[in-house]
């Protein structure tokens, strides 16, 4: 697919979400099963899909998670057609693995970023900016580094690739840190 609807968020962007952010879930009395508060590796409070929230923030459904995570990656998609808009006019693939970067790095982060730079530019090869995005809290994440250059370095080199390839991470927080829909 090439082109987006700039109100749609790609569907593969959603499984990168749900993928590597997680579901932390806790089953009560074998039946109830709702996601828990947990700080994330860079040190936010964070329920369902890598929403962020308020630490007094009551458990919610995975159903709710999904709605949080729909309205999270809209406001996502927008902050990065606003920065790269010429993701607009690229593969599906492409701007879902730079729509998972900017939820989450932070729309910031992405606008001060050399990577935005080589997006405007076109420049799907240029080697190792991937790998300067691999630190949180000023220590490197696991999940970003497993998140990086296995996963999205495909998407941003080919031109059709769309499968899910590329776990928690760092965030710089927006303006509105505690998303609600």
């Amino acid at each position: 697919m090439t082109g987006c609807d700039s109100d749609q968020v790609p569907k593969a962007a959603i499984e990168l979400a749900k993928r590597f952010e997680g579901f932390e879930r806790k089953v009560k009395r074998g039946i109830e099963i709702s996601a828990v508060l947990y700080i994330c590796p860079a040190g936010f409070w964070t329920i369902g899909y890598g929403h962020l929230c308020d630490s007094k923030r009551p458990p919610i459904t995975e159903a709710e998670a999904e709605v949080y995570l729909a309205h999270d990656l809209q406001t996502t998609l927008k902050a990065t057609l606003r920065y790269c808009s010429v993701l607009a006019t690229e593969p599906e693939g492409r701007l879902a693995a730079i729509v998972d970067f900017t939820f989450n790095l932070g729309a910031g982060r992405l606008q001060a970023s050399t990577l935005r730079q080589r997006i405007i530019q076109r420049d799907w090869i240029a080697p190792g900016q991937e790998r300067r995005w691999v630190y949180g809290a000023g220590r490197v994440l696991p999940g970003l580094v497993s998140r990086g250059p296995g996963g999205k370095r495909k998407w941003l080199c080919c031109t059709s690739d769309t499968s899910v390839t590329s776990t928690h991470s760092q965030r710089q927080p927006p303006e509105t840190m505690l998303r609600s829909p």
